[in-house]
This record gives structure tokens, C-alpha cells and sequence, in this order.
């Protein structure tokens, strides 16, 4: 079967690639350009390729939505809350949930970029990541809106003088009032890099411990890492925690995704040290005003 689209009238000129990353997946835009399954008004086309409104594209590969894995609610754009904003960069609070970019089952108009993308395109800005989030962790987020100030916040982040804060709850009670974890982790290379992260509890319930965490490094999941390594894993992690106990949590608790949220950013600008912080979404209040037994630290 196949499909046509009509290019509306309001897109901007752009690549036939860009434009329909917009609307599907970027690997099965891939798999369409692989098996030559583009036409655009009825030639064969290539990724670069410009459109222009009115133009028809032709996909002469069905695209299956049951594969594809997408969750339908994270699959639409939403809104992202930005908690300050100036000519340089934004500080966004994201969602539970949200991909920062787009990947194999992530359409880039449902990510976080492609959101605020879509949202400041008219104003002439481009927003560019210089750091992430995992999609299920919630919080703080820069956001850099050129590339002077991407290069900028990318040699603060490399400095170390970005201050984050995390909360998170893990499994068991931690009863060490708070402690570094200095153990290596594998680097892009492959090859082990230097990670750090201080942590220091907050909270303990019956079978699990709130504690406020502070990495030093950012290198990928180093909080679910060490957290893990310190045999207190992330409540709900589903790639390196407890995985008979998240099943006893969510059926208890309801909790869907793991309790990881970037609570506080803190970084040198301006001459000054800023400062932002972001409550704990409703998910995770309400598993803390649910756990049974509190106890303070």
C-alpha cells in the first residue's frame, strides 16, 4: 500500500529526509531511503532532497505502527515547562517520559528537542543540546540557544563547574549518613573513565532510602551505576536494579518508571553563581507520601 503525504502549505523549505523524521521514526526513514521507497512528485528521491508546499511524497513502504514500539502518549508533542529563559540558553524542567532527541522508536516532533525546535524556529533559534537526561528521569535541563553559548556550556560541564543535584530512592535502607563512590565506568571508547558521585540520605522508609545525589563526573547512567555498585540500586531502574523487587514496588506502589529526578542546577554565569531548582513531580510525591514506616535520617 502506499502512502502519499501533501506538504502543507506552512512547512518550511527543508530536506525530504528532515521532513519526514518530523512524522516517523528515524529508523524506519532510514529503512525508506535503503530500499529506495521515496518518490517526490513521482522521481525517486534522496535524503537531501529539498520540498517545497504543495510537493507529494510517495512511500512505498508501509509503515507498521505495531512494530515500532512507540508509546501513542509519548509518541505527540507536549509541553515543555521552561523555567528561565534569556538570549543564551534556557533552563527547562523535563518530563517524565521524554526522549531529549529523537532514536530508533522516538519521532523527533514527540522529543524534547524537536519540541522546543518546532517552538523557536519562528524566532530564527535553533536550541542544541549540551548534556542529557534519561528519558524516564524528570528535572533540570539546559538547553543552549546558539552555538557560542553551546561551546561555552560545553567547556563549564567539561570544567566541572556545573553543580546537579539529584533525588532518588533506592533499594534498602542505606544507613551510611553519606559517602562518595568512586569507581570507574566505561567511557564512549570503550575503555574505563573516572566517575565520582557523592550522595547523602535524606529520608528512610521501611524498604527503601531517599538520598540527595551529587554527581561529580557526568558519564552515562553513573547514577544508576553507582548506585548499583553501592548494592543500593534505583527504585524501578529496569536496566541495572533489582529487578524482583521493582516488581514488588510497581504492583505495590504503581510506580512506572525509575525514581531519578534532577532536583538543582547550579552553574557561574554572569559573573555570578545561579541556581535553579524543580519540585518533585506528581509520580514520585506521591510515592513518598505513600511509602508506610518513615523514619528520619
Amino acid at each position: 500500500m502506499v502512502q502519499e503525504i501533501v506538504v502543507p502549505a506552512s512547512e518550511p523549505v527543508k530536506k525530504v529526509e528532515n521532513f519526514l523524521r518530523n512524522r516517523f521514526p528515524v529508523g524506519y526513514v532510514r529503512k525508506l531511503f535503503r530500499k529506495n521507497g521515496v518518490r517526490l512528485n513521482g522521481r525517486r528521491s534522496k535524503p537531501d532532497d529539498i520540498i517545497h508546499p504543495s510537493d507529494r511524497i510517495h512511500l512505498y513502504i508501509p509503515f507498521e505502527k505495531h512494530l515500532t514500539g512507540i508509546d501513542p502518549e509519548r509518541a505527540n508533542p507536549r509541553e515543555v515547562p521552561v523555567i528561565f529563559e534569556d538570549r543564551e540558553l534556557l533552563i527547562v524542567d523535563k518530563p517524565p517520559g521524554m526522549a531529549v532527541h529523537e532514536g530508533k522508536r522516538v519521532l523527533k516532533h514527540g522529543s524534547l528537542l524537536g519540541i522546543l525546535e518546532a517552538k523557536y524556529r519562528p524566532a530564527g533559534v535553533t536550541p542544541k543540546l549540551v548534556h542529557r537526561l534519561d528519558k524516564d528521569t524528570s528535572g533540570l535541563l539546559i538547553v543552549a540557544k546558539n552555538s557560542q553559548a553551546a561551546q561555552d556550556l560545553e567547556d563549564a560541564f567539561a570544567e566541572g563547574s556545573v553543580q546537579k543535584e539529584y533525588l532518588c530512592l533506592v533499594v534498602g535502607r542505606l544507613h551510611r549518613k553519606a559517602g562518595t563512590i568512586d569507581f570507574p565506568l566505561t567511557g564512549r571508547d570503550g575503555k574505563p573513565v573516572s566517575a565520582v558521585t557523592h550522595f547523602r540520605v535524606l529520608k528512610l522508609f521501611s524498604e527503601t532510602t531517599l538520598i540527595k545525589v551529587k554527581p561529580e563526573t557526568g558519564r552515562l547512567h553513573q547514577i544508576r551505576l553507582h548506585c548499583a555498585r553501592l548494592g543500593h540500586p534505583v527504585v524501578m531502574d529496569d536496566r541495572h536494579g533489582d529487578f524482583a523487587f521493582n516488581k514488588y514496588f510497581r504492583r505495590v506502589y504503581g510506580l512506572k518508571r525509575q525514581f531519578l529526578h534532577a532536583a538543582s542546577l547550579g552553574l557561574k554565569y554572569k559573573g555570578s553563581t545561579a541556581k535553579w531548582t524543580a519540585p518533585l513531580p506528581k509520580d514520585l510525591q506521591r510515592i513518598l507520601n505513600s511509602l508506610e514506616c518513615p523514619e528520619e535520617a
